[in-house]
């Protein structure tokens, strides 16, 4: 089962990284999956900061940077895997 829970905002391709706009929260070690026209993916979520420190929980409204193991794209959508 999938709930969304954010959508992508910016790529850094050179990181590798997504920024992510938070409709719901995303714990550390969570699943994850990247979904849009051309993306569709699942992963873990290793790595979550916001202003470049590290955090190990991420709640509703915030901005987070996510490392991702693929290309994503700006109005992907996220969702949480349980």
């Amino acid at each position: 089962m999938e709930e969304k829970i954010g959508v992508v905002t910016h790529y850094f391709g050179h990181i590798p990284a997504g920024i992510v706009k938070l409709t719901g929260e995303l714990k550390k070690g969570a699943k994850v999956h990247f979904k849009g026209a051309t993306t569709d993916f699942t992963q873990t979520a290793e790595s979550i900061q916001i202003d470049h420190k590290d955090i190990t929980v991420a709640k509703k409204g915030d901005e987070i940077g996510i490392q991702v193991e693929q290309k994503v794209r700006e109005g992907d959508e996220v969702f949480l895997v349980t």
